[in-house]
């Protein structure tokens, strides 16, 4: 059930290692290859490449009727520069594992070697090293990939550090726990002129200037109500950089957040018969189209009930504090396939915030992670 101390010095040599060469989404090749690389010793009974892009999924098979019972991690950085001072720092200029996902691989890693010295008694486990996190297309290309009914779960599980929580504590529970989002892009098109006579076009400056507060204000709810709905304006654009043509073009993006997937449907519609009215008033075409989409991260009471007895068995303390969050995670598209639950790790009250350029994952949560994962699969599997 537990690491020796040499596979703890081997598993945080290859996170920092994983840390000096990160890739961004959609672009895991070759730490998809390393996964498959330090795993291997550990003879998964079957190894699926190239899952939703560069997604791995390494099965180890107990040859017994049982469950499948699936952990995922992800493979993807951000395209953000490393400030942290750390001599494992990124060697990618513009690219760092600012989020932690380094350490997760690492921690499903821990659990590949154990599970290669001994395997459940029935059953399955599946470990997903999933791309694509960052922007919410990795989980849903991986699900909608023929071959993952070659591993179907039952169960999936996951997990995310959570700096500012106390080191080594755990947020779970059941119902939401991360919202659905989208990236709306609202494209308004009108017809440029000479900035000495305006008045020969159609420019978009009004028509962005009312969508930028209007956008916002189709939120409503605090965030404890389930209705919450919540649009923020995030770049906007227009014309061209030059002070002799009056502008024809304009663009405005936004993010839009519920906790329910229910309730984003009514958001989209809200938001995209504003945009229509607003440049029927200004004599301006529209369209919109959508980005980077997270499905609300749901926790099955049943999934949590597991997790919650691994960690009472563990000694590992937990409470419900910070949950739901605003953040939107895309392992909710798993939900929709298995019993899922994903819980939060606590990186330490000092530790600087998923996504600042100081960030660095911290490498004792390595064996903390893998033994709850473990608890969790010897519970179901034996």
């Amino acid at each position: 059930m537990t690491l020796t101390n040499r596979d703890i010095v081997e598993l945080t040599a290859w996170r920092r290692k994983l840390h000096r060469q990160p890739e961004i989404s959609n672009e895991e090749e070759e730490t998809a290859r390393e996964v498959v690389s330090f795993l291997a010793d550990t003879g998964p009974d079957k190894v699926l490449t190239g899952l939703g892009g560069h997604g791995v999924a390494a099965v180890y098979d107990s040859g017994n009727a049982g469950p499948t019972v699936l952990f995922r991690s992800e493979l993807d950085a951000l395209p953000i520069e490393e400030l942290s001072g750390v001599d494992h720092a990124s060697q990618v200029p513009g690219k760092s594992h600012m989020c932690g996902h380094d350490g997760h691989t690492a921690i499903l890693a821990a659990l590949g070697r154990q599970l290669g010295r001994e395997r459940p008694a029935c059953g399955r486990v599946v470990l997903m090293f999933q791309p694509a996190e960052e922007t919410g297309n990795g989980a849903a290309g991986v699900v909608a990939d023929p071959r993952f009914a070659e591993i179907a779960p039952d169960y999936a599980f996951s997990l995310h550090n959570l700096p500012g929580v106390p080191f080594g504590e755990v947020r779970l529970k059941p119902g939401v726990v991360n919202c659905a989002s989208r990236g709306m892009r609202i494209v308004l098109e009108g017809k440029t002129a000479h900035s000495s006579m305006p008045e020969t076009g159609v420019s978009p400056m009004l028509a962005i200037s009312q969508l930028m507060p209007a956008l916002p204000a189709l939120g409503r709810g605090t965030f404890a109500d389930d209705d919450f709905s919540m649009v923020t304006v995030t770049h906007a654009t227009m014309g061209e950089a030059v002070f002799g043509i009056a502008p024809g073009h304009a663009e405005v993006w936004a993010t839009l957040r519920t906790r329910r997937d229910e309730r984003m449907a009514e958001l989209v519609a809200a938001a995209e018969v504003l945009a229509a009215r607003i440049a029927v008033e200004h004599r301006l075409s529209v369209r919109c189209d959508y980005h980077e989409i997270f499905v609300a991260s749901v926790n099955a009471p049943d999934a949590v009930e597991h997790l919650n007895r691994a960690l009472d068995e563990e000694g590992v303390a937990r409470s419900e504090e910070a949950l739901p969050m605003r953040a939107s995670e895309d392992f909710g598209i798993f939900g929709h396939k298995a019993k899922s639950a994903m819980f939060f790790l606590g990186a330490g009250e000092r530790t600087p915030s998923l996504h600042n350029p100081d960030y660095d994952f911290p490498d004792d949560l390595i064996p903390i992670g893998s033994k709850i994962f473990m608890r969790t699969a010897r519970n179901l599997l034996g």
